[in-house]
């Protein structure tokens, strides 16, 4: 039996991946971005399977619209993947106010607005998984992504929280770890040069120069088929609460984890000391 998809981000990047996937194998999918003509491709190629939405994220009265649009359109909803998003970077002392909130509205309010728009549907259901995009960057944090890291870290813990309420109504959630992915004509995206950028402040220039070194070096992954396990995960009866989409940052993962079990311990008599 085909499913219905809804999407949010889906004008390029892991979005469109995953609404192509899903549509090539006969699925439907209600496919959004901030404009529908960005989505008109998929109309020409699909037909009737995709539903064109437009809008974004952070108006919290379009995503209930949307959603609405979906259900009355397609008469439910089997797969809810929250990939709106994007990265801004500076160091924390660069950002500014309109920047920090901008990033949290989009990445953060977007995916809590879609959540609360899908949840009395699967409810009613009685099934339904949300996939939540978060990163690598949602796990270990690296100097100059504060903004994004807070960001995703706060979408680590939300969408943890939601498993453990949702789980009695049949409902699953998912939080998908990526790396980097070779998004833009097969080049994975540099993110200190990706057009997010707070306004630089000289002294931290040389952080600046050794961390986009790092950065080139890192492999890209194949969206292809970063969609293709998308799609088992939908399909499986049971699916992780976490799940990294590729291994080139486990390695470092694997490090940070042991870094904090490891500081933790190390200073556990002043811990005990603090609970009086």
């Amino acid at each position: 039996m085909s499913k219905v998809w809804f999407v949010t981000g889906s004008s390029r990047g892991l979005g469109r991946e995953f609404v192509t996937a899903a549509l090539e194998r006969g699925d439907k999918v209600a496919a959004t971005a901030r404009s529908a003509e960005s989505l008109a491709d998929l109309v020409e190629s699909y037909g009737d399977a995709v539903l064109p939405l437009a809008m974004d994220v952070t108006d919290k009265v379009a995503v209930a619209a949307a959603v609405e649009r979906a259900v009355a359109h397609f008469g439910r909803l089997d797969v809810v993947v929250n990939n709106a998003g994007y990265a801004q970077v500076g160091a924390v002392e660069e950002l500014s106010e309109a920047e920090l909130r901008a990033q949290m509205e989009t990445n953060l309010f977007g995916a809590v607005w879609v959540v609360q728009a899908v949840l009395p549907h699967l409810r009613a259901q009685g099934s339904g998984h949300i996939f939540q995009l978060s990163s690598a960057a949602g796990l270990i944090a690296m100097p100059l992504g504060g903004a994004y890291h807070a960001s995703k870290w706060a979408l680590e813990g939300l969408n943890e929280a939601l498993a453990g309420e949702v789980a009695q109504f049949g409902i699953k959630v998912t939080i998908i770890e990526p790396g980097g992915y070779a998004t833009r004509k097969g080049v994975n995206p540099d993110p200190l040069n990706n057009g997010f950028m707070a306004e630089k402040k000289p002294a931290y220039d040389a952080l600046r120069e050794r961390l986009g070194a790092m950065a080139s070096k890192q492999p890209a992954g194949d969206p292809a088929a970063a969609a293709q396990v998308l799609l088992e995960l939908a399909d499986a009866d049971t699916a992780p609460v976490r799940i990294l989409f590729g291994t080139g940052f486990y390695p470092m993962v694997q490090q940070a984890y042991a870094k904090r079990l490891q500081n933790w311990d190390e200073w556990l008599d002043l811990s005990q000391k603090a609970q009086g």
